[in-house]
């Protein structure tokens, strides 16, 4: 019979056995084998564009402090991410996302998202979706009950109402309504331009209204992007926005299009963007991007090629500002599989970050130098 333990033996037994199913669970498992010390899996961190770390919707938490926050407690990583960009769609202080977005050229909100699962390489996205403040909730919804990736317009709102979400009449709030009202005043819809001229003087009055301090230069093309990555190696993205003020009813940018205005690889990273989404989807610079860090390169100089893409291919004068540089700014928010993360911008902007450390907002790297209309 094996004699029983004294209590000092006890511990040192049941420390040992902690240790072996903590530091060796393959030991744990099979008591045969010789220990192996298994490599430690990668730091849970959140990235996002700047509004990650700015709106609250009136609680304690930003969205990237939220997102990670239930990463660490096991939650589902697009799940947490989602949770934390919601804070943003509902928070009518941000106007270029969800509810009080910028609306479009005929005064009303059509917003777009699209979320990537890295693990079940799943996708959803919505386009034009009007009357519904999440529309990050009804792309997921997309990825978990359809065989799709795209759903748009009127049949995206049909969806999200099978799905039990509430539809609006008007996400407009005071202040969009009233933005919109001084953009029309501008532009003098009573005259109707003909088709090259009607863009370009709608386009002109909107970049004025951001130099008069109406409009937050970040919000004239609006967005959030957030992608996170758990300490199992799971990673996931979601980017959801109301688009660029004023559009043309119908205009679609980047943020629900895949590899456009988000990308994400299990086994490399994600990839999502914030700015003109015209020249991000020309050059499907979140796929880029995530195809550069799967060459070897780091997320810093992955995004920097992406973005020198895009410089290259802005050729068109009104695109252009005195310097012959693009006269918009793009940023690409960066997250690769082992927890590197960076932000990368055409001209300086800011981005934010979450981890063990705490969230905070650092600067872009950017490509070129002053800025956007200089």
């Amino acid at each position: 019979m094996t004699a029983p333990l004294d209590r000092r033996s006890f511990l040192q037994a049941s420390a040992a056995a902690g240790l072996g199913v903590t530091l060796f669970p393959e030991a744990a498992a099979t008591p045969a084998q010789a220990p192996q010390l298994r490599r430690a899996g990668p730091r849970p961190m959140v990235v996002a564009s700047a509004n990650g770390n700015r709106f609250t919707n009136g609680g304690a938490l930003t969205c990237v402090a939220l997102a990670f926050e239930r990463i660490t407690q096991g939650v589902d990583v697009l799940e947490a991410l989602i949770a934390g960009v919601n804070l943003v769609e509902l928070d009518p202080a941000d106007t270029s996302v969800g509810y009080g977005g910028l609306p479009n050229a005929e005064g009303i909100v059509q917003l777009d998202a699209s979320c990537m699962h890295g693990p079940k390489r799943r996708a959803g996205a919505v386009a034009c979706l009007e009357g519904v403040r999440t529309p990050s909730r009804v792309a997921q919804a997309v990825l978990g009950h359809t065989d799709h990736h795209l759903l748009v317009g009127r049949d995206a709102q049909a969806f999200a109402r099978q799905m039990g979400f509430t539809i609006e009449a008007d996400l407009n709030t005071e202040t969009s309504r009233r933005l919109w009202l001084e953009w029309k005043r501008r532009v003098d819809p009573q005259h109707w331009l003909d088709p090259e001229k009607r863009g370009a003087a709608g386009f002109q009055a909107g970049l004025q209204m951001v130099r008069d301090g109406l409009i937050d230069p970040e919000h004239y093309y609006g967005t959030i992007n957030c992608n996170g990555l758990s300490a199992k190696g799971e990673v996931c993205g979601v980017t959801t926005t109301s688009g660029l003020a004023w559009k043309l009813p119908g205009r679609v940018g980047d943020s629900p299009i895949l590899g456009a205005g988000l990308y994400v690889d299990n086994e490399v990273g994600a990839v999502g963007s914030t700015g003109r989404g015209e020249a991000t989807l020309y050059g499907l610079s979140s796929f880029l991007a995530v195809e550069c860090m799967r060459r070897g390169l780091r997320p810093k100089d992955a995004g920097l090629e992406a973005l020198r893409r895009v410089q290259r291919a802005t050729v068109e004068p009104r695109l252009l500002n005195a310097r012959g540089l693009p006269n918009f700014n793009l940023n690409l928010y960066l997250l690769s599989a082992q927890g590197e993360v960076s932000g990368v911008s055409l001209y300086e902007s800011r981005y934010a970050v979450c981890d063990a450390n705490g969230p905070r907002t650092e600067p872009t790297e950017a490509l070129l130098p002053g800025k956007a209309m200089d």
